[in-house]
């Protein structure tokens, strides 16, 4: 929980951190990414939400191709009123806990547009591209969480049901199967590259080393989030440059937010197929893994604490490679982007990089000193991110 989004107002305040307004897709996708963080899995959430404004703006400014839904006449309906639906919507279905959140947020929205048909017929757009992606994704997932920890009769193992099992099993959206892109098994206990792996993170990830620098130990903490926003801010930077058309912008929320969905599906397929050990694992029995160049550490800890989830690959690489290759393929295969963001876990602090390739190496570092996850894991996250980012970029036709 980002601490953000108790009442409308803190929403609002959370959300004066972004100085700069953009459009009404932005402004939006803030809103949406606040009261999401509250419900129960936001980046899926954060794609239907998404999918339908895109759908809605595109709908009534036939700026790109009409290929995905047809949502009827659109012809002078008002864009802002149309996300204001769309989004409402999806939050409504996503999160009806959230009602009375999302209920202030809408009316506010409503009220600084104009009373009459461009409102009416904004709203009715927005509220049948909801109502077309919900339906077409009303079967994705099921509804329980049936993981099922490995235990013998009357043997006691820690009762915190692991996070992420079920969202392995979503249906995907663009994805063949689930495991499309599931990579090879992690590096073999023997092997030397086992050992550069176990020795490397042992050094710098742990809560108390010595050669992990101030500045690395920021940056761990600032990727330390488990919520989407620090990655979606990503694209919110791009979005905020001058020039940028409102329709161009949903495209590009919709398509990191659904590329982030799909990630997600992923990377949780493959991390409990394999359930590799995470390093405070590891390395406190690293007497038991038959490799002479991996010595135990007792009390070994790592610098943040250890995601319930297993290790391989790396989800955060993941999600940044993914979101690096829509971005790319948005500014026509152009890597060289002013990029910023911030993170709930290093309150203040706005991260700035020059590139895409720049955030996906600074994200892979900061997991490995962070002491969560191995140098090859975070190598075979960015390859997966870079399949399904390429993926969803030709879905949308990002070029």
């Amino acid at each position: 929980m980002s601490g953000c989004v108790r009442t409308f107002w803190p929403i609002v305040l959370c959300l004066a951190a972004f100085a700069t307004h953009a459009d009404i897709v932005t402004d939006w996708g803030d809103t949406t990414t606040a009261i999401a963080d509250d419900g129960p899995n936001t980046v899926r959430t954060m794609a239907l939400a998404q999918s339908a404004v895109y759908e809605a703006v595109n709908a009534i400014t036939a700026t790109y191709p009409h290929d995905r839904v047809d949502l009827g006449s659109a012809q002078g309906a008002s864009v802002e009123a149309a996300v204001a639906a769309a989004s409402r919507a999806v939050l409504l279905q996503e999160a009806p806990a959230l009602k009375d959140k999302i209920e202030v947020a809408y009316t506010r929205a409503l009220a600084t547009i104009a009373e009459g048909d461009a409102r009416t017929k904004g709203i009715g757009v927005g509220e049948r591209a909801a109502a077309d992606v919900l339906t077409k994704h009303s079967h994705d997932l099921d509804s329980i969480e049936p993981y099922r920890p490995a235990t013998s009769p009357g043997l006691y193992v820690p009762t915190t049901i692991p996070t992420g099992w079920s969202l392995g099993q979503h249906r995907p959206w663009f994805m063949k199967s689930a495991a499309q892109f599931r990579p090879g098994p992690p590096p073999a206990l023997k092997s030397e590259q086992w050992a550069r792996d176990y020795n490397e993170i042992k050094a710098l990830g742990s809560s108390t080393s010595t050669v992990r620098t101030p500045e690395q130990t920021e940056i761990a903490k600032f990727w330390a989030t488990a919520l989407p926003d620090v990655h979606l801010g990503l694209a919110r930077s791009v979005a905020l440059a001058a020039g940028r058309e409102v329709t161009r912008n949903a495209r590009l929320y919709a398509a990191v937010a659904a590329a982030m969905n799909e990630t997600e599906t992923a990377v949780f397929e493959a991390k409990y197929h394999y359930l590799f050990w995470r390093p405070i694992t590891a390395i406190r029995n690293g007497d038991r893994d038959d490799n002479a160049a991996t010595e135990r550490d007792a009390d070994w800890a790592p610098l943040i604490a250890t995601p319930m989830q297993p290790e391989y690959p790396c989800a955060h690489c993941m999600l940044a490679a993914t979101i690096a290759t829509v971005l790319r393929a948005e500014a026509g295969g152009n890597s060289a982007l002013n990029l910023s963001t911030t993170s709930n876990t290093a309150r203040g602090v706005t991260r700035r990089w020059s590139s895409t390739d720049a955030v996906v190496q600074e994200v892979s570092m900061a997991r490995i000193w962070a002491g969560v996850h191995y140098r090859t894991s975070t190598e075979v996250g960015n390859h997966m991110g870079e399949q399904v980012g390429e993926l969803v970029a030709r879905a949308y036709g990002l070029h």
